[in-house]
């Protein structure tokens, strides 16, 4: 797996959680507070595109993972 794609499985699953966990209706609702995390996710991924600067990608690389 590449860490392109790595990158958009976790971004795409923290988007989901802290949606999850930060909207009223839902069943493992905690706080409101948790959609900021949803925020922080969305707009790394959006200056990702223009400056290819990625906290995760410079993450994954000291661990050796992804190609």
């Amino acid at each position: 797996m590449s860490t392109n794609n790595i990158i958009m499985a976790v971004a795409g699953f923290m988007i989901m959680l802290t949606l999850a966990l930060g909207t009223v209706g839902s069943p493992i609702f905690h706080h409101t507070n948790w959609t900021w995390v949803t925020v922080f996710v969305g707009f790394n991924l959006f200056q990702s595109a223009f400056t290819g600067f990625c906290p995760l990608a410079i993450v994954l690389k000291k661990l050796g993972i992804g190609k």
